[in-house]
């Protein structure tokens, strides 16, 4: 008689799959309140690792037509669609009944292929030509800001982490993402599906662990340009403090009003210009 294989949880980082550096790990139970795994406790510098590996990947995301980061998005959306069974399972790890886990999953292929399509739309909604005094065209484009620090809820574990970090990848940023700490297998998995998609490594990164050692480098880390995060009173006043010292936007979510991660007002093109910079460019008329 064989043993089964069990599974080794790991965080996606770089298009890998990583353990944290420090060899740390906390343990998940079902809803019986057996063990059910081991998740990696990450470290700061498993985050100054993913934001190299986000650094790295940036620029060539950026780079690819709008049509084709459709494509790729749309292609994540598929393999979630080919492992919803799985994932509504992990959803389900905690209690959560299987038609709310099923109506989560299939929510979050949804929101996947909405921000699919709007990768090549935003630009002309958000852009515009500005009438100006002299012979110039004068026009306002859109840019990815670089790389987006992302802290999801323990709520709707997968649904709240797509909702924050679609958005911010269809314009052409990179992410760090840290998983709830209550629910994370979800996230494991997702980094499985991200691996097998087209999407280029480094462009979502996934950590595991506590907020309470992740936050503060995440307010202060001068590499990540903005942060998208589902805080608490005193996280967001570290979050706060951290990015008046390194100039960086925030977009605050208290976690002590419930957020309905279902709702149409939780996704759209205002999603997207939280993570965009406006530039403004001049060309002579008739050049």
């Amino acid at each position: 008689m064989r043993l089964p294989i069990t599974k080794t949880p790991k965080c996606y980082v770089g298009g890998g799959f990583i353990r944290s550096e420090s060899g740390r790990v906390y343990p998940i139970n079902d809803a019986a309140g057996a063990f059910f795994a081991n998740i990696p406790l990450c470290t700061r510098k498993d985050l100054r690792n993913a934001v190299e590996a986000a650094a790295k990947a940036g620029p060539g995301w950026a780079a690819r037509s709008a049509y084709n980061r459709g494509q790729i998005l749309y292609r994540l959306a598929e393999m979630l669609e080919a492992r919803s069974a799985e994932m509504s399972e992990a959803i389900s790890l905690t209690g959560i009944s299987k038609k709310d886990a099923d109506r989560e999953v299939s929510a979050s292929i949804d929101r996947i292929v909405h921000y699919a399509g709007w990768t090549d739309k935003y630009q002309a909604l958000l852009g515009s030509v500005n009438p100006v005094a002299s012979p110039h065209f004068n026009f306002t484009v859109t840019e990815p800001m670089g790389i987006i620090g992302i802290v999801a809820p323990d709520t709707a574990p997968l649904l709240a982490l797509l909702s924050l970090v679609m958005p911010a990848i269809t314009s052409g940023n990179t992410v760090i993402a840290l998983a709830s700490t209550t629910q994370p297998y979800p996230s494991i998995l997702l980094g499985e599906m991200l691996a097998t998609s087209d999407l280029p490594g480094g462009v979502v990164n996934l950590l595991t662990g506590e907020r309470s050692e992740l936050i503060p480098t995440f307010a202060t880390h001068a590499h990540l340009r903005g942060i998208a995060a589902v805080a608490n009173l005193e996280d967001r006043k570290t979050l706060q403090i951290g990015a008046a010292d390194s100039v960086k936007r925030l977009k605050l979510i208290p976690s002590e009003t419930a957020t309905d991660w279902f709702s149409e007002k939780a996704q759209g093109l205002y999603e997207i210009r939280d993570h965009l910079e406006s530039k403004t460019t001049w060309h002579p008329i008739g050049a």
